[in-house]
């Protein structure tokens, strides 16, 4: 069964096939979807990203370069999705930045250039893409974040990131009380929510740290007694992303074998 067929999909955050986002860019894919995607203007990470839609059937036209700390680049990206695509259904924001002088340090020793630049390009950018995407939004639609169980307890080594995160998912609260538009006769009912992943090994995590520690803590923690990968969070946001989920929105679903909630 076709979950997404017809539905058009913009990915943000592929870097490698390690990514979460492209664990759920396959899974959007698989279930009909109409992909494009946005990556980080860098050579490396565009070549990266695209060998990996390469790997798609039938392969996406749309790969574009987007600084999302660039409001023009915002509007240049969504203009330019207008014109291939015209419309929207699936937004999927999966970005997350720390200049390396903020990541292993307390969070009490951060530099506030260093915590602007964290929240900015973590948080902030769902902002400014939902606002430039909400005209395009077509009756139904789904944004959707990736978030961390460090933007609700401490982790060693996640510090400013942790912080970045717990602004990002109260912007997913306070997005999808106004993209979805109450009893307003022209709303267009978008819904907007959060995935807290578990620590999956991708080049953005080993960036914060003892990310193998993480994983091996999980997996004597866990419910499941493991941590998740790309393709769990993946079908998650086939969930999300479908008419399955109508009536979810301004939640944080937490995919990570049920440690979030163990206590001992």
């Amino acid at each position: 069964m076709s979950l997404l067929a017809g539905k058009k999909a913009l990915v943000t955050g592929v870097i490698n096939d390690l990514s979460i986002a492209w664990g759920i860019a396959k899974n959007l894919a698989h279930h009909g979807a109409t992909l494009g995607f946005a990556y980080q203007p860098n050579p490396k990470i565009e070549r990266r990203c695209r060998a990996c839609v390469e790997q798609l059937t039938p392969r996406p036209v749309f790969v574009e370069p987007c600084d999302v700390a660039r409001d023009d680049e915002v509007k240049r990206l969504m203009a330019h999705w207008k014109e291939v695509h015209q419309d929207l259904d699936i937004l999927v924001h999966s970005i997350a930045f720390a200049p390396a002088t903020a990541l292993g340090v307390p969070l009490i020793k951060t530099a506030r250039a260093d915590f602007l630049t964290a929240v900015d390009i973590s948080a902030y950018s769902l902002i400014a893409l939902c606002r430039e995407a909400e005209p395009l939004f077509r009756p139904g639609g789904s944004v959707m974040a990736l978030s961390y169980h460090g933007a609700v307890a401490y982790y060693p080594h996640y510090n400013v990131m942790g912080v970045a995160k717990a602004a990002l998912e109260c912007i997913v609260r306070y997005l999808a009380a106004e993209l979805g538009g109450g009893r307003r006769p022209d709303a267009r009912r978008v819904r907007v929510n959060a995935i807290s992943a578990g620590p999956i090994p991708t080049l953005a995590s080993k960036a914060v740290g003892d990310i193998d520690r993480m994983v091996e803590h999980y997996g004597e923690k866990s419910c499941l007694g493991r941590t998740v990968d790309q393709n769990e969070v993946g079908r998650t946001a086939v969930f999300l992303a479908s008419d399955l989920a109508s009536g979810v929105t301004g939640e944080t679903i937490f995919v990570d074998a049920g440690y979030h909630f163990i206590g001992w």
